[in-house]
Parts: structure tokens; sequence; C-alpha cells
């Protein structure tokens, strides 16, 4: 067993000889891991709690916490992690309540990143994907195979279909229908040159007044951005400042917000 002599755990916990346990990390009260786990340092582990093999929890990840919940009285709920999941930095992730199912579960092969949070009595599926900052108030379901987009809140006692996308930034609020691609609108426009910001730089009046005309055909003309750098071509040269913004316009492979 290898146990960094900075960890704490608990008499009560199982910690089979096949797992790591990294610096400062602490596993509390009836905590149970299976073979092969590893904790890289700083976690921290709340019981009643079982976790399947080969889970590896990244630093500062609180696991198996109290349930944020204002009626949560001491009770004795539980947490349920499947095997071979990734739960990386600053993910936390409470037990059930009383109240609810009284578990919280997590299935096998997900990928739960920075700073997710997962609330009490949630059920996640296998293959899940939680992006960072995903953040799942309490009795929320994940079906297998779902994505969760980064800095989407999810609404409690909603439900994420299987096979579904949701896009990062997503605010759910109802059930999010199976293999499905559900996203908030993106009404995200570049509106102006960063004028104030090239003067801080040191950018001469020549220099903004050649990017602001560039801007003015690609923006507020009523031209395509194809049409808009052919007219800009025609103009002759029109200095490196432009030119480097073209050449990042024709490379982009995803296209350019507007």
């Amino acid at each position: 067993m290898s146990i960094h002599p900075t960890a704490i755990v608990d008499p009560s916990a199982k910690v089979p000889a096949s797992c790591t346990v990294g610096a400062f990390c602490v596993i509390g009260t009836d905590v149970e891991l299976g073979e092969n786990c590893c904790l890289l340092s700083h976690v921290v582990l709340g019981g009643p709690a079982k976790l399947g093999s080969d889970n590896t929890i990244h630093s500062f990840a609180v696991i198996g916490g109290e349930p944020q919940d204002i009626t949560y009285k001491g009770e004795p709920t539980r947490l349920e992690i499947g095997d071979r999941n990734v739960i990386r930095e600053y993910v936390t992730i409470t037990r059930g309540t009383a109240k609810g199912s009284g578990t919280t579960r997590v299935g096998s092969d997900t990928l739960i990143m920075a700073y997710t949070h997962i609330g009490h009595d949630c059920v996640i599926g296998d293959h899940v994907m939680l992006i960072n900052g995903a953040t799942l108030a309490g009795h929320v379901t994940v079906e297998e195979w779902a994505v969760v987009g980064a800095l989407c809140p999810v609404h409690q006692f909603v439900r994420i279909g299987a096979h579904s996308y949701v896009g990062g930034g997503t605010t759910i609020t109802q059930d999010v229908l199976p293999y499905s691609m559900t996203s908030a609108e993106r009404d995200t426009h570049a509106f102006m040159l960063n004028k104030v910001g090239l003067q801080r730089r040191g950018f001469s009046k020549e220099r903004i007044t050649k990017l602001h005309h560039a801007y003015k055909v690609l923006l507020a003309s009523k031209l395509n951005t194809s049409q808009a750098l052919e007219k800009l071509r025609s103009e002759g040269e029109l200095g490196e400042d432009v030119a480097s913004l073209m050449r990042f316009i024709e490379t982009s492979q995803r296209g350019v917000i507007k």
C-alpha cells in the first residue's frame, strides 16, 4: 500500500493495498475504495461512500461531503461511485439526503472536469462527461454518454437524456432530449476595434487608422466575410497589422465572430 505519511486515513476506511494515497489526503469514516484507486494529493473523501476500482481523483477534490441542503440534519446518507472514473481538480460531489433517494450515484468511465459540482441525490450514468464548471443541483439525472458543457447550471430534478450534448454556458431548467444538441442562443458580436487597448500598447495613429478601416469593411459593410477580404486586398498595401488580421480570418477553421 502506498499511503503518503502526511495523509490521514480513518481506521474505519477500507483502502486496498493496490491503492495510492498522495500527500495531505484525508479519507474519512466509512469510506471504501476499490482496487487500484489513485488519490493524487489534497483529496478529501467523506463517508459513508463506496468507490469502485481504477478511479483517479486529482488534487483538492472533495468527494462524499455533506449535502448542501438546509434540511440535512446529519443523517447517514451515502455516495456510490463506479469504476475507471477520472475526477479532476476542485470537483465536489455530495452525498444524498434522507428526503431524496439517500444516495448520490456516479457510474463508470466518466470524466468529471475541474470545478464541476454534483449535488445531493444526483444519478450520473456511465460514460458521461461533465466539462469544467458544470453545476448540477440536487436530484439531477444525467443519462449515459451525455455531455454537459462548461459553466452549465442544471436545475434540480432535471434529466439530461442519453447521448445528448449541452453546449457551454447553457442554463438548463427543463429536461434535455436524448440524442439532442441543446444550447443557448449565442448572440455574440465583434462590434468595434479595441482602440484604447491598442493605444496603450503603443500603436501609432496610422496603424490604428488602417485597422479601423479594415474593421469597418469587415463589420459595418453589407459584404460577407469573403467579399470583405477581397475588397481589402483590392485596396493595395494596408500594412502588416491588417495583413495579419486577414491571415487570421483566412486560416480560421471554425469561422470568426462578426
